[in-house]
């Protein structure tokens, strides 16, 4: 366990992870998770190794999670993380033909919860990364690979294709030609690839994982949350829009951000030749 990272018990379910299914949160399948108020950061970390199969349960799990830090205020940034030396090497198969068509239906729901949080989530991802593992990593905002991560949708060789959303966030990264000779022939793409594909934020021995995992959370920190919260909506709600009407939603978010008191304090705190100190309003 990461030096200062205190693992989430019950007694933080109650104060903290607060939801409607609170029942749901009781009792984490497959992962845990750990928040240092220090450095504003909460880390999900898959703990089913040696290849944190992802189960059914700990999908809607993970989406109930991800809602609930998104709405605690001691928490800027979100790390997604496992044990071992794998990521996840997918879902638990067996899971699929037992689950009901109704459970079955909210699979992309749930995976897309870090695209819909409103903090910047970061995926760190070695090993294997496949399937579903793949397909929540691919809705974090910034995804840090190795020379051993394998990125897959191995689908096709049960007969499926990707049903979390993988095939088509990974269409809108990397262009149709490349996205149907990893789909259809279940290709790996390994991690320096990823990273010259546009498909990983950055590239850093395994080793390094860990610093450089640290080094962007504190660098998020830093910026105005209310400044981040803004860019991380209008790039997902811009992403399908004409370029014209994207520059003018641009422009209305721009123009609520000059309102706020992080604005002022940001060109205050250039203008005096300090760092300034963001409040989120």
């Amino acid at each position: 366990m990461k030096a200062g990272l205190l693992p989430i018990h019950k007694e933080f379910y109650m104060t903290t992870l607060t939801h409607s299914a609170q029942h749901l949160l009781d009792d984490l399948d497959g992962f845990r998770v750990e928040v240092d108020e220090t450095s504003r950061r909460a880390d999900i970390v898959l703990s089913r190794p040696p290849f944190n199969i992802i189960s059914m349960v700990q999908r809607e799990q993970l989406r109930l999670v991800f809602e609930a830090l998104d709405e605690n205020e001691a928490v800027r940034v979100i790390v997604l993380r496992a044990e071992g030396e794998h990521f996840s090497s997918g879902g638990d198969i067996k899971g699929f033909l037992e689950a009901s068509p109704e459970h079955v239906s909210k699979l992309a729901w749930n995976i897309a919860a870090p695209t819909r949080c409103s903090k910047p989530v970061i995926a760190v991802n070695q090993g294997y990364c496949f399937g579903v593992g793949f397909e929540i990593s691919l809705a974090c905002d910034f995804r840090l690979v190795s020379e051993t991560t394998q990125y897959a949708l191995p689908e096709q060789k049960l007969g499926q294709i990707p049903g979390s959303g993988g095939s088509a966030r990974l269409q809108k990264m990397i262009g149709i030609t490349r996205t149907k000779d990893v789909v259809m022939r279940s290709r790996r793409i390994p991690g320096q690839q990823a990273y010259d594909w546009g498909l990983a934020t950055e590239f850093v021995p395994t080793g390094e994982l860990a610093a450089a995992t640290d080094k962007l959370v504190k660098e998020l920190v830093y910026f105005s949350p209310i400044a981040q919260r803004t860019a991380k909506k209008l790039l997902n709600d811009s992403e399908e829009a004409p370029l014209s009407a994207a520059i003018e939603l641009e422009g209305h978010c721009y123009s609520r951000l000059r309102c706020t008191d992080d604005f002022r304090e940001g060109v205050e705190a250039f203008h005096a030749k300090r760092a300034p100190v963001f409040t989120g309003r």
